[in-house]
């Protein structure tokens, strides 16, 4: 076998099919389905616009690394563009216009500065307009990014997938892979029995192959998204985001800022979906989702003619030191490579992913490779390194704190809580036929304690973003294993 990648989701599947075109044989494992992770979840924003902007690319990557950013990016929509025409277009691939605006009463002046460092970036068609076209809702001043782009990512990745098995590829979903070994060849233990490969990907959105080398120099976010109906016609077809700075009460030290689009909603000719996100917080670091869904809510009916709201989800972002996501040989080993830090922009780093990806495996040297290293020490990001490494210490204080109750009794049917019992700390979850169910609450990868989220029924950690389902499967990485069991007394009178 030449390639074994891990993942099914955009990232590895995108690089899968780049590498089985280019003559390489290549199977892909994942423990879910096809886009089972955080590519279902994805709000399929495809775009050059990227969540620090221009004008700190600029200051953290320098001149050149910010047209590279830029270019990589255009190149990953156009190679979208090109793979949902070769699969019929029924993922709905189209072009918009993208709209980046300032709230109320924030400093306009944040968009000369952004005009200036896209043209720098070799995005010259990027141009200040009056307002977004938005009849309900006048933005104010805002930058009008042409060419920019949306599809349905499911049916996108279903088309991925398709076209590696048509082209030799092979995929086994339902399969986890519990090890990695570099060496020559790269061994990969997974359900079943044992993979060896030339080279290994671990395209899992937050790698489970090492303990640190990625993983102090980037975080886990959740990110929320509603979906409003709106009348067809209602609301200009467009990508939209602001730059608004929410302040956070719990997990703060990222931009909640709002991205919006535009979804049709098959069988339905009058209405349309409106995505809107926002409201993002450090993973396991804050616990009112209620709040958060309400307050995006409020700001999306605010400026758009809302019927209703159809649709409530959350996701998870690997958000980088110095925005830009980590592509390349994972640090210290010959023969595994990662893609992880999609930092707001999945879509187009994941599709980044593959065509880098593909070069270097093939021996090939790339313009990209350097800048997305994930190697590369983020010197200009030292402030943001240092804060985000500080909060993650930070949270091996809930050791000794009490937990959430003292016993299990009046724990309510679908609800979990952190117990403390001596002196250890146990993750109780209740389910609906009133079974307790007791697992450690201490995370596998690196010894921090999980917290309970009350809106996806998970365990997540406050450390790294691992996350677990609510009998205490891994659903999420870095960690790659389950939380342990602990010994539990008669379950149905805990």
């Amino acid at each position: 076998m030449d390639v074994c990648i891990i993942g099914a989701g955009i990232a590895g599947l995108t690089t899968a099919l780049e590498l089985q075109r280019s003559g390489q044989s290549v199977i892909v494992l994942d423990d879910g389905p096809v886009a089972g992770g955080e590519t279902e979840r994805t709000t399929a924003h495809l775009s050059s616009v990227l969540g620090d902007r221009y004008d700190e690319l600029e200051r953290l990557h320098g001149a050149d690394g910010s047209r590279l950013a830029a270019a990589s990016h255009t190149a990953a929509i156009a190679r979208i563009e090109a793979m949902a025409t070769q699969f019929g277009n029924r993922c709905g691939f189209e072009r918009l216009d993208g709209y980046l605006f300032v709230p109320p009463g924030a400093d306009p002046s944040v968009l000369d500065r952004e005009l200036a460092a896209a043209r720098r970036a070799g995005l010259t068609r990027v141009e200040r307009v009056p307002r977004a076209p938005l009849a309900t809702f006048d933005t104010g001043p805002c930058l009008k990014f042409p060419e920019q782009g949306q599809i349905h990512p499911l049916r996108y990745v279903a088309g991925l997938a398709a076209a590696l098995k048509k082209a030799g590829g092979e995929i086994f979903t339902g399969t986890h892979v519990s090890a990695i070994e570099d060496g020559a060849p790269v061994r990969v233990q997974a359900a079943g029995g044992t993979v060896r490969a030339r080279a290994v990907v671990v395209a899992t959105n937050s790698p489970v192959n090492d303990l640190f080398a990625i993983h102090t120099k980037q975080a886990a976010y959740r990110t929320y998204v509603i979906g409003a109906r709106v009348r067809a016609g209602s609301v200009a077809r467009a990508l939209y985001w602001d730059t608004c700075e929410e302040p956070e009460s719990q997990g703060a030290s990222r931009s909640a800022y709002h991205y919006v689009r535009l979804a049709r909603i098959p069988g339905s000719a009058g209405t349309e979906l409106l995505i809107v996100g926002g409201g993002d917080h450090k993973t396991g670091q804050a616990h009112d989702a209620e709040d958060r869904f309400a307050r995006l809510e409020t700001w999306t009916r605010e400026r758009f003619p809302v019927a209703s709201i159809a649709h409530r989800w959350s996701g998870q972002v690997m958000e980088s030191v110095d925005s830009l996501a980590f592509i390349g040989r994972n640090p210290g080993n010959r023969n595994v490579y990662v893609a992880t830090g999609d930092s707001g922009n999945g879509m187009t780093h994941g599709t980044i992913a593959g065509i880098l990806l593909s070069a270097l495996i093939q021996g090939r040297d790339h313009e990209w490779a350097k800048l997305y290293d994930p190697s590369r020490v983020p010197f200009g990001a030292a402030v943001a390194f240092t804060e985000e490494n500080v909060n993650v210490a930070a949270q091996y204080a809930d050791w000794v704190t009490p937990g959430d109750r003292k016993s299990a009794r009046g724990l309510r049917r679908g609800q979990g809580a952190i117990l403390r019992r001596g002196v250890q700390k146990i993750a109780a979850y209740r389910d609906g036929a009133g079974v307790l169910h007791e697992r450690s609450a201490v995370c596998v990868h690196l010894g921090c304690l999980v917290g309970w989220n009350s809106f996806e029924k998970t365990w997540d950690c406050p450390c790294h973003g691992s996350r677990y389902e609510r009998l205490g499967r891994v659903v999420n990485g870095p960690a790659n294993s389950d939380l342990p069991p602990v010994e539990a007394g008669d379950p149905k009178k805990g």
